[in-house]
């Protein structure tokens, strides 16, 4: 077996995804956000999710990471976390007025780093590499399921 691990879509994805993670966090630290704290502002910003279980399953982590983002994201001002009026046991989280106020920026500086970043690609190459990225995730989110857990 002469393959080069290195070459490897995994290898070469794992790669993307750090530049693209640097490139995010340089843009939108400024702004006051992390790039890990993306899928829970996309989720409360678009209203497609306002409980620390709804947020967990919609950025794809566990529920201890999630509880640690959210209170992170509370101390730095970017959230804040209401009663919910149909259970007074939950609560639900809502962006500040402050994230509400530097999200379009983020969007817009998020965006322009995916446009350098496939300089060179054209609108149809890249919309393949979103496709193909999509079913790549979703072969592992089906590998992963199937998988037995840590502990089991």
């Amino acid at each position: 077996m002469n393959e080069d691990v290195l070459s490897t879509p995994g290898h070469l994805i794992s790669l993307a995804a750090r530049g693209f993670a640097r490139l995010s966090e340089s843009r939108l630290g400024p702004l006051g956000f992390g790039v890990g704290q993306l899928p829970v502002l996309v989720a409360l910003q678009g209203g497609r999710a306002s409980t620390q279980r709804d947020l967990a399953r919609f950025a794809r982590i566990e529920q201890p990471p999630m509880a640690q983002m959210l209170a992170r994201m509370e101390r730095d001002g970017l959230i804040e976390r209401t009663r919910d009026p149909a259970d007074g046991r939950s609560s639900r989280i809502v962006l500040t007025k402050a994230a509400q106020h530097s999200m379009p920026e983020a969007i817009a500086a998020l965006f322009q780093g995916n446009r350098e970043a496939l300089a060179g690609f054209t609108d149809a190459e890249a919309a393949q590499l979103s496709d193909l990225l999509t079913r790549l995730i979703e072969n592992l989110d089906q590998i992963a399921s199937a998988e037995p857990s840590p502990g089991d």
